[in-house]
């Protein structure tokens, strides 16, 4: 026999195997991964890396050059090259027809890859072997991994045929979703159906000892479509649990699936038994969701509600939450049976600043029945249950890129005080403003001096204000007493220095109201009264002010010496004064009798109580005085090897400001308000405080008296009214003094930290007290118990308001509030949320709550103690969204004593 070229018998070999489109085969196979590796004989290795190219394939040549080849060629196959290599050896057996790459082995062609501590090819039988490799230790090592595009698998071992393309795989794994699946012996039939033997399923991460799974003796699996499962057993820990089904179906898809939620039992005191939370989800697209859920009780109670979320990349994001409950208290017949109806309506809606960058439209609705959070019998937060008011913003705005620039808004707000039942709405607000043009200034656009700095803009604002309660929310009556007007504004101003430190501006101001709402008073000899009708119509008004002021910053600095602790204060002052006239507009007055005496009159202003003020029939000539303080010092950095100095702020403000009035009959000068603040150890203490003082006296009644107080025996200054907040937010992780965000809590009216506890949404109980990162990954779980340290996190919130108006001398609400949280090992956290109100002599809404969190399982303890709104609640539950109804969920809620 003619001896060959090894170069020529390899080529050759290797056309017949890959013929059978290997690769192809190997990427069907893509969700498997396997258990066990094979023994293969050895011969001499060929070392070196081979790589095939088509035109290799063109130009491999017969065995004998003298005889014509009697076989058939074939048409090249290989479309890319193809690479092969290993670290140890690569070896061509031509008597058992095999090539085996051992040791980091590698094959490359296309976008395909694969990776093996062994790959044998046999390319007489169409069969292709990928294992691992032992280590000297005996453990097994170089998992093969395959990998196409972005998806890659890391099985133990694979062995298919690649004419029939079914395979056979042991210990294979796959993820599906959030399902991680781990099965004894695995089959492929064709390139979508799959078969498994003793499979176990879970949503661990953790597939090789997984907190949970479930034991299936046989599944059958379509990729991406759907998993059909036989008897399944539920084990915790590796221990069999009494929960057991026959068979069972997942749905396996990348899109979201409508599909059933299934409700949650409980009891009631006063509602009986009950089924909440319960409904279905609707998949409506990429874009947008859509979950309706209902509550039924058997006293004949119910709710129904409709949650949905949208988004769009780099365009925009929302939610909207419709509420409705129907409760009914007793039963017929009985005295204090009583129905009522509650709703509540909540949109959020944010443009990403990408999407437009002249324009801009957002909303925050939260509006409703006044008492909706407090008979709320399904709540998101019971801490909402103590929030006064409701309030709502939608807006758009846009800006023309004119010269000057163009700014245009259109808004419509919403306020509502849960008290008194009161709403005040804007439907809508429209605004408008021109840019400043300076008229003087010359083309270079310098603007120095009186002249060239005289500026003015043109601004308009028009309002449709509405005033009404809850009972005539969106009827017609609410429509009628609407008040409707514009407001046209050209502010004129200008600044310069004079003495080259004192900077002086002046302005004047034109204003023009217009308004379809006026009155009219008169005295009515029928009634006996002065009767006031309201008046509808085209009316208009026009006022106008001049205001002048002078200032300059002075600085001082206390030098203690260098080297000291504290090595200099300094100390920047900005006083300023401003004078302001406003004329009298008479003209805009009548007069009207107050009795049937014709003696006794009165002026008023058919524009009183307007959208945007009144003309005043007074002249306006005051002078206004006001002062700013800050302080900060210069003291030795201790953290600094070369003792360098930092700066650090003891007083981020102190203002003084207060007026005297030259028309006035008496009491010419005006209270001195007094305000500040700074923030304290590291910035995490913020301390705020106010207080007015009055140079005059009072006298019994509480009036204020043309009398210096210092002339009535008292103080230089009396001190009325002050207000201190402190609010100091630390944690044991050096730094980090954020609170964590409450976005329901937060979208119910409440505050952003949890104070007044954290929101827990009834409907869906999976989320957790730990942080997490923006990967969603749990950051504040360690995997080591604590020595010495336990992470904690505290926010304690202080109020007091003094009162002194008419001598009582009282602290009117003096309050003190705290919120933590410990986590007192890995995984196990508690807090509370409580505060004391020193002024009632009573402990504030209290809320205590506990967290253990599994891993794949969430256990979670939420209690309200005492109150109005006593609440305990007990839940645990897989977290993932695809076995969330494997859970318990017990709960106590309120009971509300409901009105109409």
């Amino acid at each position: 026999m003619t001896l060959q070229k090894v170069s020529q018998i390899f080529t050759k070999i290797l056309l017949k195997a890959l013929h059978t489109k290997l690769f192809h085969i190997v990427f069907s196979v893509i969700f498997l991964t396997l258990g066990t590796t094979s023994i293969f004989s050895q011969e001499n290795p060929i070392p070196g890396t081979v790589i095939l190219t088509k035109s290799d394939l063109e130009k491999v040549k017969d065995s004998t050059a003298s005889t014509k080849d009697t076989i058939k060629k074939k048409k090249p196959f290989l479309d890319g090259v193809v690479n092969m290599k290993a670290k140890e050896y690569e070896k061509l057996d031509q008597k058992k027809k095999t090539v085996t790459l051992h040791d980091e082995a590698e094959i490359y062609y296309t976008d395909f890859e694969l990776k093996a501590g062994r790959i044998v090819l046999d390319y007489e039988k169409n069969l292709v072997y990928a294992g691992r490799l032992k280590d000297s230790a005996g453990n097994y090592i170089q998992r093969p991994i395959f990998k196409q595009g972005d998806n890659v698998v890391e099985p133990d071992s694979i062995i298919f045929h690649t004419k029939s393309k079914r395979a056979k795989v042991w210990n294979s794994r796959t993820q599906q979703g959030e399902l991680f699946i781990k099965a004894e012996i695995s089959k492929k039939e064709n390139d979508s159906v799959y078969f498994m033997k003793n499979a176990r399923m879970t949503t661990s991460k953790n597939i090789e000892e997984p907190e949970y799974y479930f034991l299936v003796k046989r599944v059958k699996f379509v990729p991406k479509k759907k998993v059909v499962i036989s008897s399944t057993q539920m084990y915790i820990a590796d221990v069999p649990t009494p929960i057991w089904l026959p068979f069972g179906y997942f749905p396996m898809t990348e899109k979201s699936t409508s599909g059933f939620i299934m409700p949650t039992p409980g009891q009631n005191n006063r509602q009986g038994y009950f089924l909440q939370n319960g409904g279905y989800y609707f998949a409506l697209s990429d874009y947008y969701d859509l979950a309706v859920l209902g509550d039924y009780y058997t006293n004949g109670s119910y709710g129904l509600r409709a949650e949905s979320s949208y988004a769009k990349r780099y365009k925009f994001n929302g939610r909207v939450n419709l509420r409705f409950e129907n409760n009914i208290q007793s039963e017929k017949g009985f005295p204090d049976y009583l129905k009522s109806r509650q709703y509540n309506i909540q949109w959020s809606h944010s443009q990403d600043t990408k999407a437009s960058p002249n324009s801009r439209f957002s909303a925050s609705v939260n509006l409703g029945s006044s008492q909706y959070f407090r008979q709320s019998v399904n709540l998101n937060n019971i801490g909402s249950t103590v929030n006064n008011n409701l309030s709502s913003s939608v807006s758009y705005s846009k800006t023309f890129q004119t010269v000057p620039q163009v700014n245009m808004s259109l808004s419509a707000t919403h306020s509502q005080n849960t008290n008194t039942q009161q709403i005040d709405m804007t439907l809508p607000t429209f605004q408008a403003s021109v840019d400043r043009i300076f008229p003087f200034a010359s083309k270079d656009g310098v603007k120095k001096g009186f002249i060239k700095n005289i500026n003015l803009q043109y601004n308009i604002r028009g309002e449709n204000r509405i005033r009404t309660t809850d009972s005539l929310f969106f009827k017609p009556q609410m429509f009628r007493d609407a008040r409707t007007g514009f407001q046209h504004s050209i502010p004129i101003s200008t600044n310069f220095k004079v003495f080259r430190h004192f900077s002086v501006t002046a302005s004047a101001n034109y204003n023009e109201v217009w308004t379809l709402n006026t009155i009219e008073k008169f005295y009515s000899a029928t009634e006996n009264k002065v009767v006031t009708i309201d008046q509808k119509g085209f009316e208009s008004y026009r006022t106008y002010n001049f205001n002048a002021g002078i200032g300059t910053t002075l600085y001082g600095t206390f030098n203690f010496g260098e080297g000291k602790k504290i090595e200099a204060i300094r100390h920047v002052v900005r006083p300023n004064i401003s004078y302001g006239y406003t004329p009298s507009f008479d003209q805009y007055f009548e007069r009207y009798a107050l009795d049937a005496t014709g003696i006794n009159f009165a002026d008023y202003t058919k524009f009183d109580n307007g959208l945007f003020g009144s003309p005043s029939n007074n002249i306006s000539n005051a002078l206004n005085f006001s002062v700013s303080n800050t302080f900060e010092a210069k003291v030795k950095d201790k953290e600094s090897k070369k003792g360098e100095t930092k700066k650090v702020m003891l007083l981020n403000n102190l203002n003084f400001a207060t007026r005297y009035d030259f028309t006035a009959d008496s009491l010419k000068l005006k209270e001195i308000s007094v305000s500040g603040g700074t923030q304290l150890f590291k910035q995490k203490m913020s301390v705020n405080f106010a207080a007015v003082l009055d140079p005059y006296a009072i006298d019994n009644s509480g009036r204020r008296i043309e009398k210096f107080n210092i002339d009535n025996g008292g103080s230089l200054l009396r001190l009325p009214r002050a207000n201190l907040t402190l609010n100091y937010s630390f944690s044991s992780a050096d730094g980090d003094n954020k609170n964590k965000s409450n976005e329901q809590n937060v979208q119910n009216g409440g505050r952003e930290d949890d104070l007044f506890g954290v929101g827990a949404d009834l409907s869906d109980n999976r989320q957790s007290l730990f942080k997490k990162d923006e990967e969603g990954e749990k950051k504040d779980s360690n995997s080591e118990w604590y020595n010495t340290k336990l992470p904690w996190d505290l926010v304690i919130a202080y109020s007091m308001n003094y009162n002194n108006t008419n001598r009582q001398n009282e602290i009117a609400s003096h309050s003190l509030m705290a919120s933590g949280n410990i986590e007192l090992a890995p995984r196990w956290k508690v807090g509370f949320s409580s505060g004391y109100d020193f002024v009632q002599k009573g402990v504030t809404f209290t809320q205590l709550r506990f967290e253990r969190d599994l891993e794949s399982w969430r256990m979670s303890f939420n209690w309200v103690p005492f109150g109005q709104n006593t609440y305990w609640g007990f839940f645990i539950g897989i977290s993932s969204s695809i076995l969330s109804d494997i859970k318990y969920d017990k709960r106590q809620l309120p009971d509300r004593v409901f009105t109409q």
